[in-house]
């Protein structure tokens, strides 16, 4: 995976994390969690706000 799938990335954290509530997760504690995913491969300098933004509250939806 990369910064850029947005939606597996946020697939694989509802399934990795089921306790944990997106809404209260720090930007950078979710670059670490997205980081230490299984499948994920990426340069860590090409995550920016704009995507983790979007990793949230696609992680988010996952839940609803």
């Amino acid at each position: 995976m990369k910064w850029t799938d947005v939606f597996d990335i946020a697939a694989a954290l509802a399934d990795a994390h089921p306790d944990v509530d997106p809404n209260q997760v720090r930007f950078t504690a979710l670059r670490d969690m997205v980081m230490a995913l299984p499948g994920f491969n990426d340069d860590p300098g090409r995550c920016g706000e704009k995507i983790l933004e979007a990793i949230q509250q696609a992680w988010i939806e996952e839940q609803d």
